[in-house]
């Protein structure tokens, strides 16, 4: 069976992780990127030395992960610091996310917020992005229980989108209703399958990687 490789990305609220459900549904691998920084940032962890290097042993908690509330406190003031930590933590997160693709077959979606501005879009076969007006989803952040303060640090921390447009090969658009989003998603699957000739699409399962944190 053929392997592809696709890129799913996004910015805060954007609708993202429900594409990622909704390719789950389908029968696509996928792996979210939080998740495996979660397994990297667990105590004795790769993630955590690399944090541990940059910014001392003050950054973990007390069970000797990273403590990601400090972490992200520090980098979402401090965009010097926040290349540093992309800088050290994605390759490893990349790695990772090719040895899951590498035991599996036909597609694996790579589930990831800087995909395209990292420069890393070119690992993959297709670059999808979900996008909404930034005052929609700084809405979307706050209503799930982030503060608007929070909420604007992190879009302006992400930029306007412009690299992420340039970079996919399709834009869903969820500015609209789950109805719309889902439309849209099915018509993508669709496209797809067809660019992917003869693929058929099987249920995978992905291997065992440690729950997020919480």
């Amino acid at each position: 069976m053929k392997k592809v490789l696709i890129g799913l990305t996004g910015g805060l609220a954007g609708g993202k992780s429900t594409v990622a459900g909704l390719f789950r549904e389908a029968g696509f691998l996928v792996v979210d990127a939080d998740r495996l920084v979660a397994e990297l940032y667990l105590p004795g962890a790769k993630g955590t030395a690399k944090l541990v290097e940059l910014f001392g042993p003050g950054i973990l908690g007390p069970d000797q992960g990273v403590d990601k509330a400090a972490l992200a406190a520090r980098i979402f003031s401090d965009a010097a610091q926040r290349k540093q930590v992309e800088a050290a933590i994605h390759p490893l997160v990349r790695e990772r996310f090719r040895e899951i693709a590498e035991k599996a077959e036909g597609v694996a979606v790579y589930e990831a917020t800087l995909l395209v501005e990292s420069g890393h879009a070119k690992d993959f076969d297709f670059i999808v992005t979900v996008e909404a007006p930034a005052q929609l989803r700084l809405a979307r952040a706050v209503a799930r229980g982030m503060s608007e303060e929070q909420a604007r640090a992190r879009l302006l921390a992400q930029g306007d989108g412009a690299v992420r447009l340039d970079g996919a090969h399709r834009v869903i658009d969820n500015s609209g209703g789950v109805e719309h989003l889902k439309h849209e998603v099915a018509t993508l699957i669709a496209e797809l399958r067809g660019i992917c000739g003869e693929l058929e699409v099987h249920p995978l399962k992905a291997p065992e990687t440690a729950a997020p944190a919480t």
